[in-house]
């Protein structure tokens, strides 16, 4: 069983250094957080100013090998003539006609990480076992009650293995008993992790808490800067992680992208409008490879400089995988945006991982909270993502959750007023159609579609 484990999770490893935790973090943000986060940076960091024009510090100065317009190149140069950048004049009024937000409840922590498990290509009893551990999680991503309590004592190894890869779903951390261990598991699942942090979060946490860092140093007898760069690390990690999904009031999203039929070709375009262009600041600049200043003002304005560029590549880097990630799925998902909701087909993280060049866990930051605005309406970007459903399609095709759901809205609203058709016989008139579940997989669909069962309506 040791050996199935770690073939199961050997791709759940962050294959991240502390450089890129940054980086990681801004993936995350949907476009409000990301304006928010550019306000604290500006305020915190004299080096970052904004920019009227396009700064003098080019993509090639932030990432070297990518060029100024890689990302529309992208696009351009795409093997599929059906798909455009969107980078035009006429463009622009399409981007400004982007709807102020649709109303949407938050997703909460159990949604986000079933959403995840459900996609995991693991044994029905370890799948079964690993949706308890998620329910028994509370707002922080703890263990409500015991973990051994929730499973008998033969299914104890089945539960340490659900334990192990939930831990490392996103946000990576839950699924612990608490904070500590929470972030340990981040920690050990980080590649390059420095030295003593794991040494650190076990021992010496309480000496954190009061910043006594030449303590903790004397007694793991480390080189200070070591322990410093530890202690930097492990203020990157989230002890909480499952806060991150605890809102539970309703708020307003706005659409990242914006997915259009113009002149038969399907175009892409970015909401960055509301993104402020970001420069590095030319007297820091200055005073960081100048000589004239003292040893310590070029030492912090070198820091400055350095955390800005590294922010400006951050912003970079989320909005190039965005991009890339949305042409993946667009490519993927062809005839959803051609046709409609019942034409999408099944999807998997891994699938778009493949594609874009990036781990699994990157697909799912990149894609959750991120909207596009399509036709049919405003999907988030997980919504693309279905594993098939066994027994359905003719032929032997297979069709996604989503797409039998919709068959079965269109077969109660041809039937009008919904009013007569029981669950038994909406298998039937799937099966003529050649999509063949069972009954209770209606009635779990149903109820999803928020609809009545016959006796009710």
């Amino acid at each position: 069983m040791q050996v199935q484990r770690q073939g199961l999770v050997q791709d759940q490893r962050l294959k991240m250094n502390p450089q890129l935790l940054q980086s990681i973090q801004m993936m995350a943000l949907p476009i409000q957080e990301l304006q928010a986060r550019i306000e604290a940076e500006l305020e915190a960091n004299p080096a970052l100013e904004l920019v009227e024009e396009k700064p003098t510090l080019s993509i090639d100065e932030l990432r070297p090998g990518a060029t100024e317009d890689e990302s529309r190149e992208y696009f351009e140069n795409s093997s599929d003539p059906g798909f455009s950048s969107g980078y035009d004049d006429a463009a622009g009024d399409a981007k400004r006609s982007f709807m102020e937000g649709a109303l949407s409840r938050p997703e909460s922590l159990h949604e986000h990480l079933e959403w995840q498990w459900r996609l995991q290509p693991v044994p029905a009893e370890l799948f079964h076992v690993g949706i308890l551990v998620i329910h028994n999680l509370d707002n922080n991503g703890f263990h409500q009650t015991a973990p051994r309590e929730l499973v008998g004592e033969a299914k104890q190894e089945t539960l340490e293995e659900a334990l192990h890869l939930v831990q490392g779903l996103d946000p990576v951390g839950c699924a612990v008993a608490d904070y500590r261990e929470s972030l340990l598991v981040q920690a050990r699942r980080t590649e390059n992790c420095p030295e003593y942090v794991c040494q650190i979060i076990e021992e010496y946490l309480p000496l954190l808490e009061k910043i006594k860092h030449n303590e903790i140093a004397r007694k793991l007898k480390a080189d200070p800067a070591d322990i410093n760069n530890a202690i930097s690390f492990i203020r990157e990690l989230n002890p909480f992680p499952g806060r991150l999904y605890a809102g539970d009031q309703p708020t307003y999203v706005i659409p990242d992208l914006m997915v259009v039929m113009r002149e038969g070709r399907i175009v892409i375009l970015m909401n960055d409008e509301e993104i402020p262009v970001l420069g590095v600041n030319d007297f820091f600049e200055a005073l960081a490879h100048g000589d004239d200043s003292e040893k310590s003002t070029r030492r912090f304005a070198s820091r400055s400089v350095k955390d800005a560029k590294w922010f400006i590549h951050s912003i970079e880097q989320r909005k190039h995988t965005l991009m890339k990630t949305a042409r993946s799925i667009v490519e993927f998902q062809r005839n959803f945006f051609l046709k409609g909701p019942k034409f999408l087909v099944p999807l998997t993280l891994k699938d778009i991982a493949g594609e874009v060049g990036v781990h699994e866990a990157t697909v799912s930051r990149i894609t959750t909270n991120k909207y596009v605005q399509t036709e049919w309406g405003i999907f988030e970007l997980k919504y693309f993502f279905s594993n098939a459903v066994s027994g359905t399609g003719s032929g032997g095709s297979q069709m996604s959750k989503e797409a039998v759901k919709e068959t079965i809205r269109e077969i109660l609203a041809e039937e009008g007023q919904e009013q007569h058709l029981s669950d038994q016989k909406i298998a039937d008139l799937l099966s003529k159609r050649g999509i063949t579940i069972a009954r209770r997989t209606v009635a779990k669909y149903r109820n999803e579609l928020a609809i009545s069962s016959s006796y009710d309506r």
